[in-house]
């Protein structure tokens, strides 16, 4: 009785041709071998195996091997079946050798953005996907909610209301892969509704300025000072005699996206004052709130403002990620929605755009405790880091100074009038990639902000981290 190919072995891709087909075969497996795309220690298919795949004679298979054998590049033993050598395997030419830093390639990153990724809790999440693949019932890996699973949706509206004073229901809760995702999904819906403006912050990211444009919103920059953001502009009556000027568009917006407990850039936190303004002009025009809450749950000298959605939840659209708290590539967002907001954005949404696997690990992670553990040792991991950068700046270099909150994954460094850029180009001569404050600052927006620097200082591992404060340093005036 003839197996079912689907049950014969692994699956190997030849295409065997030349004058015979045992010479082609062989050149196919030399080929394979010799490149690296059947890496040292592959375990081959038995001769009869490979031989109903290709619909070739099983004599030509086993004469192959046994050339390749012969040549050193395979191994068989009576029993154990036959495996690919283990030998050294060359790169192609216009491939750099593994692990060898590309010429120009900084020595140490600080740039901001991105956790120590080193640090990520391997061991528990396993443990967490193992417990949560082991607990899930088997509807869980079928198409699913496009808001995302239950179970994580649940845990979230827990841990958000116990940790950010979020108000959440799992009903509107929205899992997304990324910020970035949930961004460009309210930019449609806000261009749906008519809108064709959003107010942002004067710093922070393009990509995400980019973003919002292509959905159609033109981004218009908030006054900022050394205070912060403020959104008074948003509130002010539309002056006649300056129509279409910056205040003009401000004043006749809806929409306005905020960072209001940790500014990015700037590392400074929403006034109270302004906090209460931004959302009463929300409530009286019938205006949104979008709130990036991007690393909420590292403040180091307090107990962390409470998020800003909970002053009106029907106003203000939260919006949490694991990228800060765990790492970007488990591709790990949420969106706490308006009632109102919820249809119109599972409309643009589709289905599921997030592996239900990481949202169930996740949600595993969440009620597990297991979240709350790692986010306390990340805090005082980062905490330790940035008393280490002020201590180092109070002795070697004391015309520094650290900006903004104690809080997050990133600090300020107040530089000299005039030395930013100096200083950007000595970092990179001293290996470290660091950027300025100006790379962040909207193109509209006035340049009023002193020089500094954005320094990461949540990037490198730990072995990296006193390397990378040392050259830092001696790019430092």
């Amino acid at each position: 009785m003839l197996e079912s190919r689907a049950t014969l072995g692994i699956d190997l891709h030849l295409a065997p041709s030349g004058p015979g087909l045992r010479r082609g075969l062989t050149d196919a497996l030399r080929d394979a071998v010799r490149t690296g795309r059947l890496a040292p220690g592959t375990r081959l298919p038995s001769s009869r195996t490979l031989a109903a795949d290709l619909g070739i004679a099983r004599n030509t298979v086993a004469e192959s091997y046994a050339d390749l054998v012969a040549e050193g590049r395979l191994t068989a033993r009576q029993g154990s079946g036959t495996w690919v050598a283990e030998r050294a395997v060359l790169p192609p030419p216009d491939r750099p050798a593994p692990h060898r830093r590309p010429p120009g390639h900084p020595a140490y990153d600080l740039v901001p953005g991105t956790p120590d990724l080193a640090s990520f809790p391997r061991a528990e999440w396993l443990k967490a996907a193992r417990r949560a693949l082991t607990a899930a019932p088997n509807e869980a890996l079928g198409y699913g909610d496009p808001r995302g699973r239950v179970e994580l949706r649940t845990a979230l509206a827990d841990y958000l209301s116990r940790a950010r004073g979020v108000r959440a229901d799992p009903e509107r809760v929205l899992v997304c892969p990324g910020f970035a995702h949930g961004l460009g999904l309210l930019a449609k819906v806000l261009h749906t509704r008519g809108l064709r403006t959003l107010a942002v912050e004067s710093y922070g990211l393009d990509a995400h300025w980019n973003l919002v444009e292509r959905a159609g919103l033109r981004t218009l920059p908030l006054p900022f000072d050394e205070r912060g953001t403020s959104p008074q502009p948003l509130d002010s009556p539309r002056q006649r005699s300056t129509a279409g000027s910056l205040l003009d568009d401000l004043a006749a917006t809806r929409a306005v996206l905020l960072t209001p407990g940790h500014q990015f850039p700037t590392g400074v936190a929403l006034r109270p004052v302004h906090r209460a303004a931004v959302v009463d002009w929300a409530r009286r025009t019938g205006g949104l709130i979008l709130e990036d809450d991007y690393d909420g749950e590292f403040r180091y000298d307090r107990q962390p403002v409470g998020a800003l959605q909970d002053l009106d939840p029907d106003h203000v659209v939260y919006l949490g990620t694991a990228s800060k708290s765990l790492a970007p590539g488990l591709r790990l967002a949420w969106m706490v929605l308006p009632p109102s907001l919820v249809p119109d954005v599972l409309r643009h949404a589709g289905g599921p755009a997030t592996g239900v696997l990481e949202q169930l690990t996740l949600a595993e992670f969440l009620t597990s405790g297991a979240y709350d553990r790692h986010v306390r040792a990340a805090r005082l991991r980062y905490r330790r880091r940035r008393d280490e950068l002020v201590a180092a700046l109070a002795e070697h270099a004391p015309d520094v100074r650290a900006t903004g909150i104690a809080a997050g994954l990133h600090a300020v460094l107040r530089l000299p009038p005039g030395t930013e850029q100096p200083v950007v180009r000595a970092a990179t001569w001293q290996g470290v990639a660091v950027h300025g404050i100006s790379r962040y600052r909207h193109p509209a927006a006035p340049a009023r902000h002193p020089d500094a620097l954005v320094v990461g200082y949540g990037t490198p591992p730990d072995h990296a981290w006193a390397g990378s404060l040392e050259a830092l340093c001696k790019a430092l005036p």
